[in-house]
């Protein structure tokens, strides 16, 4: 999954200083990995014994005894004092080393750690660095090499920032070891060759433990409060409101009566709006536009939706027009929700934010089409999201939908004095979780999975540029071993991913290759993989990303992606094949809206693309459940599967987590159209996502995990009671695997496994107690 690029993000630092008379806060760089290394480093781990600690597994971290436990990695190391006729001198310390006379991109210095890391602990790792050379600016990764007792290899990768020739920066990690490492190895790499890396400290210690969350409190929460003043400009002027920019605010007639319609299902019945507006117009940038401020009326923790009609006159510019809804929040830009708008109507923009922190300084403002383009803004609304009410709701649709009436008809004898239990043992619903290969080797975490979950998913073992990272050296270990693992546990597989449109997730050989060599290098990896793997995949995302990435049809022509379908269809037919992409469900992308996806999913079909599911990924900020229900609404007109393939939510704060992962859960547990849940993970520190795990990397379970096996347990359903007049016993249950016990008038006992699949009539499931 890639971030998000929105096309208003490039506006904030002009917006935001023109803010300045509003916010009164200066733009800074919100604690950007680039900026210089703080001074205050020096006070925390200012002393000599200070600056080592007492975890410290790195030996001679400073280099205050040269060189000694330090080794050049395919290159030559020195140390210094200073370089660069004294330009460049230590931050920390009086020493310094350089990797230099650099021939490859892996070449560095290392320290080996075998004997000194500890399995299953969390180590945080921070060093001082900066690179001196042919670049003024690259990557610097640290990287940790691990070899197994089976003599398996693996490359962690612990940080990775863009580092320059001006200042030395803190690199910051962690890692986690699961298995039982014969040696292991930490090293510096990634720049150019001929540039030299320097290194001036390097800590890696236990990882500090976390302070518990605290449970937000809210007193008198103002759900379902519109915050903006004059929303609905009932009086036809702009009381409340201000121009940002030189533009002009009028208020003219003509806008929709009703709310939005995510606003209409988060509020319900509400009353009708003016139908006057706001038009904009002298916009001559185009983050000028309507702006309101807001400090004192937002909380934090507090989700807050975002809703308004917005429309554009184009005075003469032609092609699509952007608008966002955003929040200036002590100078930083917060997305509220984009809509790309392409005509003379009146369309839906929606969104979701959230706080942490109290703001000093908080705007909201309308944004986006180009200059000269008029701006009409109708029934802004933003309002806290009253999600206690929501989830009530979604209880009663999950009812609906996921259970069915069911009739134990008895037979035999003494049937009046019998007492009949029903316990369900497991619920249908597909949950699953992404794996590595490393992360088999934690038997704690092999616990949780099996326990909780009948689905998996491969983070990158099944990716093209894991299997064939050189042209034709071919890598298939880790995916077997890990098939056996699923097939042992009785796990179902997703194939992720055969492979992916963006192109800074393909091998360098493969995007070197002209256009002949390519078509030939698809139809290997096509071949190859799902001859391979044939009947052992339950999906296959084919090909990764596909709204957000162009390189193979860049590359290869419009129809190279129905041919991809079509292929793996003939290699595989079994395997449902899925489209699978990023932020179709939270409107903060106009690149990925639901009716996006719906057109490349029917112009896939018309080219004779057998696609079986649609992959909404589900990596997502601030969810909000008519937001999300409305993308599956959409989306369900396609009369396909949808999936949410790779769910994560993230805060730090536990029981906000812990929230954001109900909503998506019984978002989709509560809605027709979804047919199964995969998380991106669970276990911390073998997460892409910080603060996003449910199990912390010591094995307990926190706030969110608990959570999920909550909505777990209370997805199981269970019944008691006698047998009627007609032998019957009815009860009304989730979809799944139960077993019934029932104790006759003389204590006997007898046991019966019997599954509730889906259906609309009520099942009977015959029990002979002879």
């Amino acid at each position: 999954m890639a971030e998000t690029n929105s096309p208003f993000s490039a506006l904030s630092v002009v917006l935001l200083s023109l803010l300045l008379p509003f916010l009164g806060s200066a733009l800074t760089a919100g604690g950007s990995i680039l900026s210089p290394f703080p001074r205050e480093y020096q006070s925390k781990y200012g002393g000599v014994a200070a600056a080592v600690g007492a975890n410290n597994i790195i030996l001679n971290p400073r280099f205050e005894d040269g060189l000694k436990n330090w080794s050049a990695k395919g290159c030559r190391v020195e140390l210094h004092e200073s370089m660069a006729d004294g330009k460049i001198v230590p931050q920390l310390g009086k020493l310094f080393v350089s990797a230099t006379d650099r021939t490859e991109t892996w070449n560095g210095i290392e320290q080996e750690l075998t004997g000194r890391v500890q399995r299953e602990v969390a180590y945080e790792v921070t060093a001082i660095a900066r690179i001196y050379g042919n670049v003024t600016a690259a990557t610097l990764q640290l990287t940790l090499w691990v070899q197994e007792q089976d003599r398996r290899e693996e490359y962690i990768s612990i940080a990775s920032l863009q580092v320059t020739d001006k200042d030395w920066v803190q690199l910051q990690g962690e890692f986690l070891l699961n298995g039982f490492p014969s040696r292991v190895i930490i090293y510096f790499e990634g720049p150019p060759a001929g540039t030299d890396i320097l290194i001036n400290s390097l800590i890696v210690q236990h990882a500090a433990k976390m302070p518990s969350s605290a449970r937000p409190v809210f007193q008198d929460p103002p759900f379902d409060v519109n915050v903006i003043e004059n929303s609905n400009l009932d009086d036809g002027t702009t009381a409340g409101w201000f121009a940002l920019g030189n533009c002009l605010l009028t208020v003219e007639r003509g806008s929709p009566y009703v709310l939005p319609p995510m606003a209409r299902d988060s509020l319900g019945p509400h009353e009708s709006l003016s139908s006057q507006y706001m038009r904009v117009t002298n916009r001559t940038e185009s983050w000028m536009g309507p702006a309101q401020i807001v400090t004192d009326k937002l909380r934090v923790y507090l989700t807050y939706q975002v809703s308004a009609w917005v429309r554009i006159s184009h005075g003469g510019t032609t092609g699509p027009q952007f608008v966002n809804a955003a929040l200036g929040v002590d100078g930083q830009w917060i997305n509220g929700g984009e809509v790309e708008v392409n005509d003379g109507n009146w369309h839906e923009i929606g969104g979701s934010f959230r706080l942490e922190k109290q703001p000093s300084n908080a705007m909201v403002y309308v944004q986006g089409p180009a200059s000269g383009v008029d701006l009409m803004v109708a029934g802004l609304q933003i309002f806290a999201v009253n999600r206690k009410a929501r989830f009530s709701y979604l209880r009663k649709q999950a009812d609906k939908i996921r259970k069915r009436d069911v009739v134990l008809k008895f037979s035999g004898s003494g049937l009046s004095n019998s007492s009949v239990s029903v316990k369900q043992t497991q619920n249908s619903f597909p949950l699953g979780s992404c794996i590595t290969r490393t992360s088999l080797d934690n038997e704690n975490f092999v616990k949780f999975l099996t326990d909780n979950f009948n689905w998996a998913v491969f983070e990158n073992e099944m990716k093209w540029s894991w299997t064939e990272p050189q042209q034709g050296t071919f890598n298939y270990k880790e995916a077997d071993e890990m098939l056996d693992f699923c097939k042992t546990h009785n796990l179902k597989v997703r194939g992720h991913c055969i492979f992916w449109e963006m192109e800074y997730a393909i091998q360098s050989w493969v995007r070197s290759l002209n256009e002949s060599s390519l078509t030939n290098a698809v139809e290997n990896r096509l071949y190859n993989l799902l001859t391979r793997y044939k009947g052992k995949f339950d999906h296959y995302d084919v090909n990764n990303e596909m709204l957000h990435g162009s390189f193979y049809q860049g590359r290869l022509g419009y129809d190279i992606r129905a041919h991809m379908f079509r292929t793996a269809h003939q290699l595989d037919p079994l395997a449902a094949l899925f489209v699978n992409d990023y932020h179709i469900e939270d409107g903060s992308d106009v690149g990925s809206t639901p009716e996006k996806y719906i057109k490349q999913v029917l112009d896939l079909r018309e080219q004779g693309a057998q696609i079986g599911g649609i992959g909404v990924q589900g990596h997502i900020e601030v969810p909000v459940g008519s937001i999300v229900s409305s993308a599956f609404d959409k989306l369900g007109t396609l009369g396909l599967p949808v999936w949410i393939t790779e769910l994560d939510v993230s805060s730090a704060n536990e029981f906000i987590r812990a929230e954001d992962l109900e909503v998506m859960l019984r978002e989709a547990f509560a809605h027709p159209a979804v047919e199964g849940v995969v998380l991106w993970g669970f276990w911390e520190l073998y997460m892409s996502r910080k603060n996003a795990h449910l199990v912390n990397a010591n094995g307990k379970i926190n706030q969110a995990g608990k959570r999920f096996l909550s909505l777990k347990k209370e997805w199981l359903s269970q019944a008691n009671g006698g047998i009627n007049e007609q032998g019957e016993f009815k009860f009304r249950g989730f979809h799944g695997t139960y077993v019934v016990e029932i104790v006759s008038s003389s204590s006997q006992r007898i046991s019966k496994t019997f599954i509730i699949d889906k259906g609309n009539s009520p099942l009977v499931v015959p029990v002979d107690l002879m």
